[in-house]
């Protein structure tokens, strides 16, 4: 089975959650705002996929953050700042069997199918 993470009212996770029904896998779904992720479980993601596939730079989180912050997910806070404040990572996060796919794209959704089959 597939765990999909992240959070239930963003678009692209919708799209996910929809387009894995349709694919018809077996999945869960984990929403990090209403359940919160560890330290050490994000720190397992940076250490599995990098920081620049999981951070997302481009968000509005990222956006309002201060700059010590900003410096603090560059260092060893990231992963403490990314379990703060999830929306910080890109979405959705897609796991199986200690193999992780970020994102929604083309690319990724193949990458998914890869996993699952």
């Amino acid at each position: 089975m597939i765990t999909i993470y992240g959070i239930r009212n963003c678009d692209t996770v919708k799209k996910a959650l929809k387009w894995s029904e349709e694919q018809g896998f077996s999945h869960q779904f984990h929403d990090f705002r209403k359940s919160p992720l560890s330290a050490d479980t994000v720190a397992g993601w940076l250490a599995a996929v990098g920081p620049d596939i999981l951070i997302n730079r481009r968000g509005t989180t990222y956006r309002k953050l201060e700059e010590d912050a900003k410096q603090a997910l560059e260092d060893d806070g990231a992963a403490a700042l990314l379990a703060e404040q999830p929306t910080l990572m890109k979405r959705p996060i897609f796991e199986m069997n200690g193999r992780y796919v970020v994102g929604f794209k083309d690319a990724e959704k193949e990458a998914v199918l890869a996993l699952v089959k």
